[in-house]
């Protein structure tokens, strides 16, 4: 009885092991290769504060601004020792894709475009042009449900424009900091 009682607890403790040794082994193999989760980089240390210069009432304005606030940037006023962010009018068109025999349009491809410059306390500037690009497909027999897809489509669309310049402001302030 004894010796069945204790076969059975090294059993039991062998499988966790195994199991334990095997997450680490994962662990180790997805750390090797770099992997790391998405939107979760590290920023350059000398972007703690920005300044941002926007449109009036600019909705991609408020969502850099909200992206800024979540990874500790302050966005303080334009002054020296700062890099200055300044958005340009942000546009968006549509291109035909494909059209339905009865000449209606059955897809479009959405593209939203954001300029923005970046400007280092030195006077470097850098221009820079997001493009966010997304396919849409419309049928006149839904119309108020592809109302709110689309308008989810834009939102999504200027949340990665909100990401890729927070991307491409950490690559100029480490170019900065490399040439500086």
């Amino acid at each position: 009885m004894f010796l069945a009682n204790w076969l059975t607890s090294l059993l039991v403790n062998m499988r966790a092991m195994q199991q334990g040794l095997l997450l680490a082994a994962a662990l180790l193999l997805l750390t090797a290769c770099s992997f790391q989760l998405r939107g979760n980089y590290q920023l350059a240390p000398q972007l703690d504060a920005v300044s941002l210069e926007a449109p009036t009432r600019s909705e991609i304005a408020t969502l850099v601004n909200e992206v800024l606030t979540q990874r500790n940037v302050n966005v303080v006023s334009q002054g020296a020792n700062i890099i200055h962010v300044q958005l340009h009018p942000d546009r968006f068109d549509r291109r035909i894709l494909s059209m339905l025999t009865s000449g209606q349009v059955a897809e479009y491809e959405l593209i939203y475009v954001l300029p923005v410059t970046f400007t280092a306390a030195n006077g470097d500037s850098s221009h820079h042009t997001i493009q966010i690009l997304r396919d849409y497909q419309d049928d006149p027999n839904f119309a108020l449900a592809k109302t709110r897809e689309l308008e989810l489509l834009v939102t999504e669309m200027r949340n990665d424009a909100a990401h890729r310049l927070l991307l491409l402001l950490n690559q100029f302030t480490l170019d900065q900091a490399n040439n500086g």
